[in-house]
């Protein structure tokens, strides 16, 4: 069992699915930071001045206004809009950034097709140019000799 998880573990399409995975996670943790610290201080700048993941509204009436996200969660039932909206956000972006990624790994594909389609010279046999080359030479030492071979 240990060899046929060692031969699973190492063949290449894991390897490529582990490597496609870290890669996500520093892509991901690459647009998180692009929305929370460049993306959404513009939009709450545009709506107010307010930091957009602290919109919420209470659904307690324990929860005193004017706390943060984080700290009218810990008095009571609140409804973040503001952090799903940050999370959304997030979410277009990437799937956006890899529609680009994909319809650019496409075109790339079908340039990539359109170059084997055409169809090339094929490849004439030895034997082939051999006999062409014996028919050269004999006109050449006909026509060297005049004809007189005849």
């Amino acid at each position: 069992m240990i060899e046929e998880f060692k031969k699973f573990a190492l063949r290449g399409n894991v390897v490529d699915l582990a490597i496609g995975v870290v890669i996500g996670v520093a892509f991901g943790a690459i647009v998180a930071s692009l929305v929370a610290d460049i993306i959404m201080p513009i939009i709450g700048s545009i709506t107010g001045g307010l930091d957009f993941s602290n919109y919420y509204i209470p659904l307690s009436s324990k929860v005193q206004a004017g706390l943060s996200y984080a700290d009218a969660k810990k008095q009571g039932a609140v409804l973040g809009y503001g952090q799903f909206l940050t999370v959304l956000l997030n979410f277009l972006i990437v799937a956006f950034v890899l529609f680009l990624v994909i319809r650019a790994m496409n075109r790339l594909l079908r340039a990539q097709d359109a170059k084997a389609d055409v169809p090339q010279a094929p490849e004439i046999p030895a034997d082939v140019k051999l006999l062409a080359e014996i028919r050269d030479q004999m006109a050449a030492l006909n026509a060297h000799m005049g004809g007189a071979a005849r």
